[in-house]
C-alpha cells in the first residue's frame, strides 16, 4: 500500500482554516495541527524545554511545569532576535513530531498538516501538496475582531508577521475560496477527490 501524500493547509490569519479542516476531518482524513501540538511540545518535548529554558531562562516554565506563555510572548514580541531563536527551536520540533504523526498514519490517501506559518517556518518543503485558504481581508478582520475580542490594529499587526496573501495563493497548489460566496464544501470535496486521484 503507498504511503499517503503529506499535505499542507494554510492561509492568513481569519481565512477559515480550521472550518476547513473539519470538513476535511469528516471525510476521514486526520489532521495534524502544528500550532496546537507546537504548545503540547513546548510542555512535552524535554530538548525543546532545554532550549527553551536556555533562550529565556527559568522563568518560561512556571512552578507547576505549564509554559510561562505571558512572559515568553511579552519578551518574544518585543525582540525579534529571541522571536527568531524561539522559532529556531519549536519548528524542528513540531517538524520531527509531525514526521513521526504521519508515518503513524495508514489507509488514507493523504494527511493535513495546518500551520499558519507554513511557508514562514519552512515546512512547505517537506510537503507533497499544499492548500491555501483564502478570504476577503475586511472578512478576515471581521472574523478575528468577532473571534478573539481585539481591535482592528490588533488585527492587522498579526497579519503583518504573516506572508502576504497573494504570495500564499501564488505557491499553493489549491486554492480554497471561504468568501461566504462559494460552496467551501463542494470545493473540498474536488480538492479531495484531486488528491485521491494523485495517490493512485
Amino acid at each position: 500500500m503507498k504511503a499517503p501524500l503529506k499535505v499542507g493547509i494554510t492561509g492568513g490569519i481569519g481565512s477559515g482554516k480550521s472550518t476547513a479542516c473539519r470538513i476535511f476531518e469528516t471525510l476521514g482524513i486526520p489532521v495534524y495541527y502544528a500550532d496546537q501540538r507546537a504548545k503540547q511540545l513546548m510542555v512535552e518535548d524535554a530538548r525543546l524545554r532545554r532550549e527553551i529554558t536556555g533562550i529565556f531562562g527559568e522563568a518560561a516554565y512556571l512552578p507547576d511545569g505549564q509554559l510561562n506563555r505571558a512572559y515568553i510572548a511579552e519578551k518574544a514580541f518585543s525582540d525579534k532576535a529571541l522571536l527568531q531563536k524561539l522559532n529556531a527551536a519549536v519548528h524542528p520540533a513540531v517538524a520531527r513530531d509531525s514526521l513521526t504523526w504521519h508515518e503513524a498514519q495508514s489507509g488514507i490517501p493523504y494527511t493535513l498538516k495546518e500551520a499558519a506559518l507554513l511557508y514562514e517556518s519552512g515546512a512547505h518543503a517537506s510537503l507533497e501538496q499544499i492548500i491555501v485558504v483564502t478570504a476577503p481581508e475586511a472578512i478576515r478582520l471581521q472574523r478575528v475582531m468577532q473571534r478573539d475580542g481585539v481591535d482592528e490594529a490588533a488585527v492587522r499587526a498579526r497579519m503583518a508577521q504573516q506572508m502576504p496573501e497573494a504570495e500564499k495563493v501564488k505557491r499553493a497548489h489549491f486554492i480554497l475560496h471561504n468568501n461566504g460566496r462559494q460552496s467551501l464544501i463542494r470545493q473540498i470535496i474536488q480538492i479531495h477527490r484531486s488528491l485521491q486521484t494523485i495517490h493512485l
